[in-house]
């Protein structure tokens, strides 16, 4: 199946009318210090809302997914060319359902107390799953699944600081840092 996939603006305007929701919602579970896995799974549900869209069709919002088509572990090249696998917080995909555009979103979520490492190796499987190749090496070609993860139009490392009612929200697009913008709850 061939289409012209959701521009970036318009998955940011979806997550950002999802996110809204996420935090009138849940604000009370991040203060408390509930899990990420909790929260991320709140998340997923009000991004599901969106993706009810018509320009979203075919898409799933899918929880710490970490397999491609037939089954093999997801995998990126990272800066180094070194084969790592991975598994998102949440992602939109089409499961390979829709090779011309495969991949839309990536979302990582951390609580503003894990380490900065653990924050910095998002950062860093954003920027390599937000590239649309590696030294032309592996490509999203729209004809055929890359061999590494890779063409998701919009990466957001989603930093929650609970006991301050503060998130921080990187956006990465094209394998850079496109944004960083703050909110309070």
């Amino acid at each position: 199946m061939t289409r012209q996939p959701p521009p970036p603006h318009a998955l940011r305007l979806g997550f950002d009318r999802a996110f809204g929701r996420f935090l009138a919602n849940e604000s009370a579970n991040i203060r408390s210090g509930v899990s990420e896995r909790n929260l991320c799974g709140h998340l997923g549900f009000e991004l599901r809302v969106e993706a009810n869209n018509p320009s979203w069709a075919g898409y799933y919002v899918d929880l710490e997914y970490n397999r491609n088509q037939g089954g093999q572990v997801k995998t990126i090249l990272d800066e180094r060319a070194v084969v790592v696998s991975i598994t998102c917080d949440l992602i939109i995909h089409s499961r390979g359902q829709i090779p011309s555009c495969d991949n839309l979103v990536a979302i990582e979520m951390k609580k503003a107390s894990h380490p900065a490492e653990a924050k910095e190796a998002d950062r860093r499987r954003l920027r390599a799953l937000t590239k649309t190749s590696f030294d032309g090496v592996w490509s999203a070609d729209g004809e055929t699944l890359p061999e590494h993860v890779c063409g998701y139009l919009l990466g957001l490392l989603i930093d929650l600081d609970g006991p301050n009612g503060r998130v921080s929200i990187e956006e990465y697009r094209c394998g850079e840092l496109f944004g960083v913008e703050q909110l309070s709850f």
